[in-house]
């Protein structure tokens, strides 16, 4: 009987025990709850006793996150970074292309002359490789001199931020992460500087999205390759007094669609290889700040600009040597390329485009700059043309528009060619410097291999699908 009371006695006094400490432990968490909104209504309301910086931060807030307004603002911050970028970086480009190509290339021949070089070494060395790493170095470093330094301000000054907060709810519909937006951004850039910047998503498999639909953002070398050709066939089919404004808006028709191919391809990826549901972010908005602009030029130009750029040259060594060499190997009556034209003609004209975009797509893998320039040799080779250009293997850009088009013309290129050209431009394997950077970044050979063959097998369908539309149509 002494030990049941006993018994009894011990159990009452646990009890009282236990409800004591969870009282004390309920009162410490209702404690702490009520500090945190606390500490977030002193942040997030304000008051006539906040200072006028604080004042500031709200206000520019209220517009950029707007749900009317926001996305509004930046698309146009987004259209000025990228006007800037194009327009500022034509003059630098134009420079260094009469410097390397126009100055330095003829000397470089007069040496090989005078020294006695044998003609293959010739060709070799300073038609195809140095060729293509000028063409490179031209086109690829004035744009991204401009664009990076512009978007590190923007992140400097905290509007960044801002852009993942307006685009968090997009991409958590498709299963990705919100800061994938930040990263998209910095695809239109390098995509290989894009594939580096979703180290900032902790999710490994939101991560892993963010880096295979990073292509889907057009980097600097394509930019051209859009423009120009919206140039020639889609702003010639107005009045010249519109032309620029439809050119325009075409090149901005497919920037469009690549965002709408990223949300795709995530909400795909999501439910699929990557099944998974979105993770929830905590996203703190950084007060406005001035950016520091010198610390900012140094920190771009280094840590992106150059190092970037010097992947891409050092990949456009073998392409420039791949470029000349099948050019100027003949097997029977015709050179390699030539071959490699006629046999990838039936496929090319079945999706839209040719032989000779094939072709200059499959040597032009380590650099999109030197797309246009591969293009217009592997044309002029192909049918003839003995009075344009320098030579079999010898990349070159003409003067004018109007001179490009009538190369691009007289090798059979339609109204549909150009179209399907702007779009494959957009869909196809990312460049050897991002196929490198992503498999440096995953480790692994089968996301390396996805991330290059989906985007292409989409661009050749897309293509098809636009052929089959516009024979069906009669033409438009």
């Amino acid at each position: 009987m002494k030990i049941q009371d006993s018994r009894n006695e011990i159990l009452k006094e646990a009890s009282a025990l236990r409800w004591e400490l969870g009282s004390n432990l309920h009162d410490l968490l209702t404690e702490a709850l009520y500090t945190d909104a606390a500490r977030l209504a002193e942040r997030a309301v304000t008051s006539d006793s906040h200072n006028k910086n604080f004042d500031l931060d709200r206000t520019i807030d209220r517009v950029v996150t707007s749900r009317w307004l926001g996305f509004p603002v930046m698309m146009i911050l987004m259209t000025i970074v990228f006007w800037v970028t194009i327009s500022g970086a034509n003059v630098p480009s134009s420079l260094l292309s009469k410097l390397l190509i126009d100055s330095v290339y003829p000397l470089l021949k007069e040496v090989s002359n005078q020294i006695g070089l044998v003609w293959w070494l010739d060709g070799l060395v300073i038609d195809g490789i140095y060729l293509a790493m000028a063409w490179v170095i031209s086109v690829m470093l004035p744009p991204m001199a401009i664009f990076f330094p512009l978007f590190t301000l923007l992140e400097d000054f905290g509007y960044l931020p801002r852009v993942a907060f307006n685009l968090d709810q997009w991409f958590k519909k498709t299963g990705a992460h919100g800061k994938q937006a930040l990263t998209m951004a910095m695809g239109y850039g390098c995509n290989a500087a894009g594939v580096v910047a979703t180290r900032i998503i902790d999710s490994p498999r939101e991560r892993l999205i963010a880096i295979i639909t990073n292509n889907f953002s057009l980097c600097n070398g394509r930019w051209p390759t859009q423009i120009l050709i919206a140039t020639i066939f889609i702003g010639n089919l107005v009045p010249s007094i519109f032309a620029g404004l439809v050119s325009a808006m075409a090149v901005i028709g497919i920037v469009i669609f690549g965002v709408a191919c990223t949300f795709l391809v995530s909400w795909g990826l999501s439910r699929t290889l990557l099944k998974g549901e979105a993770s929830i972010f905590s996203l703190e908005l950084p007060p406005y700040r001035p950016p520091r602009v010198l610390q900012t030029i140094y920190t771009s130009l280094i840590d992106r600009t150059l190092i970037v750029l010097w992947r891409a040259v050092i990949f456009a060594i073998p392409a420039g040597a791949t470029i000349w060499l099948i050019s100027n190997i003949s097997f029977g009556d015709f050179s390699l390329a030539e071959h490699a034209i006629r046999g990838l003609n039936p496929f090319g004209i079945l999706v839209g485009l040719n032989g000779v975009i094939l072709l200059a797509y499959i040597i032009a893998i380590p650099a999109n700059e030197i797309v246009i320039p591969t293009v217009l040799m592997l044309t002029v080779l192909s049918i003839g043309l003995s009075d344009v250009g320098h030579g079999a293997g010898v990349m070159f850009e003409l003067d004018s528009v109007s001179a490009t088009a009538s190369v691009l013309k007289s090798g059979g290129w339609t109204l549909l060619t150009g179209l399907n050209l702007m779009i494959f431009s957009l869909l196809h394997n990312p460049c050897s410097t991002a196929l490198y950077t992503i498999w440096k970044e995953t480790k692994s050979v089968k996301w390396t291999a996805i991330s290059a063959f989906l985007p292409i097998v989409m661009g050749f369908l897309v293509c098809f699908f636009i052929t089959k539309i516009f024979f069906w149509s009669g033409g438009f």
